[in-house]
């Protein structure tokens, strides 16, 4: 799924969508510097994750694209240790 598309149900200016992009796409090159993107389907959940947690952020108020950047990569992070936990417990 596109950051746009996620977009759609929300309504922000121009300048912050372009700023929320950028940082989807900021987010994106740091797993992938990191060597830690997922393949196929995966990849594409691990998208819609970043895009879905930036978009929250930016519904709250937050502007700052250092700070969504690092709060989607968090949340991810938290993310796939709950899944991994369930997993291991289930």
């Amino acid at each position: 799924m596109r950051m746009v598309a996620l977009l759609a149900n929300a309504a922000f200016d121009s300048e912050t969508t372009e700023l929320l992009g950028a940082a989807f796409e900021a987010a994106w090159e740091k797993l992938k510097t990191a060597g830690t993107l997922a393949e196929g389907s995966d990849a594409a959940l691990t998208r819609e994750l970043l895009a879905k947690r930036i978009i929250e952020m930016a519904k709250r108020g937050e502007r700052n694209p250092d700070r969504l950047v690092e709060n989607a990569l968090d949340h991810l992070a938290r993310s796939q240790a709950t899944s991994h936990s369930a997993i291991t417990l289930g």
